[in-house]
């Protein structure tokens, strides 16, 4: 008996793919991603920060989103092209640990900085006039340390929960990452509490952030429709509409995984929507809330002239 319950501390990461010839094109898909989405967001950050006329509330709720993604991505993304390059699959406990932290922290985090970007975009469409007045340096501020709080607090519930967990039979995690979800399903300690504790919380803060920016751009959909200047309410559309399509493949993914699958998500169709929000999503952020945006892109002719 005291065999089986050794403890292990090295576990296999399975990756997306067993193949061996798609390891070299897609190490080459997955590091353009990554250097796409680290130039991307990274120089988001750089753009807000050496342009004077960025320093707002929205471009600071960007910059923040930004750099979420980019700690998303950068938690996920270099050991899978690791295991691309040279086939190592082995992780460490304390990097399997460490490594969902960092992932759950900043994916939280990205919640909360979403609500407070749609409630920004309210309360200057909504309310233009009192827009400064609403959304002061020190809300703002408010706001960013919160999202990051609740982010850290909650990653750390998780990862807390996990060291009550005892692993001595399979070490083989069926994921590209150290996914909550693949180990409770090789652990030798009944993993119920952590499973229970997983689901509330992601139904408290996917349901409730998802809800509330929803409320908040119908609002500003209600604003939108009242403007008179055709030109303004097609750009607003438009704008709303891109900032809509990027939070529902971020929230239906997320939803899916940890909501509507549970510990069910070890397969392959689970990898795939995991790719969206760990992967895809910090790529495309960037581009779908600065690419039209008049402002970003005079800010970007300047710093290149």
């Amino acid at each position: 008996m005291e065999g089986n319950w050794t403890q292990l501390t090295e576990f296999v990461l399975r990756g997306i793919t067993d193949r061996p010839e798609l390891q070299v094109p897609l190490f080459l898909v997955f590091f353009f991603i990554y250097v796409t989405t680290m130039v991307g967001n990274l120089g988001l950050i750089f753009l807000i920060w050496k342009d004077p006329h960025l320093h707002t509330p929205m471009y600071l709720f960007l910059g923040n989103l930004a750099f979420a993604d980019a700690c998303t991505s950068s938690s996920v993304t270099p050991k899978i092209l690791i295991k691309f390059l040279n086939k190592n699959d082995m992780i460490s406990l304390g990097e399997c640990f460490s490594q969902f932290y960092f992932f759950c922290s900043s994916a939280t985090a990205e919640c909360f900085l979403l609500v407070a970007m749609a409630y920004d975009r309210y309360a200057a469409i909504c309310n233009p006039l009192l827009y400064l007045v609403v959304m002061s340096n020190r809300l703002c501020v408010q706001f960013i340390s919160v999202s990051y709080l609740i982010g850290l607090l909650h990653a750390l519930l998780h990862v807390g929960l996990l060291f009550r967990l005892t692993f001595c039979s399979s070490n083989i995690i069926d994921h590209f990452y150290c996914e909550i979800f693949p180990l409770y399903t090789i652990s030798c300690t009944d993993p119920s509490i952590n499973a229970l504790v997983a689901f509330i919380f992601a139904i408290f803060i996917q349901v409730s952030t998802f809800m509330s920016i929803i409320v908040s751009y119908i609002r500003v959909l209600f604003a939108i429709l009242k403007k008179r200047s055709e030109k303004g309410r097609s750009k607003a559309f438009y704008t709303c509409s891109a900032h809509l399509a990027s939070v529902s493949l971020f929230y239906g993914t997320l939803f899916f995984i940890y909501v509507l699958s549970g510990s069910d998500t070890d397969n392959y169709q689970g990898k795939m929507y995991s790719l969206f929000y760990t992967v895809i999503i910090p790529l495309l952020n960037p581009f779908i809330y600065s690419l039209r945006n008049k402002e970003v892109l005079d800010a970007l002719r300047k710093l290149t002239k």
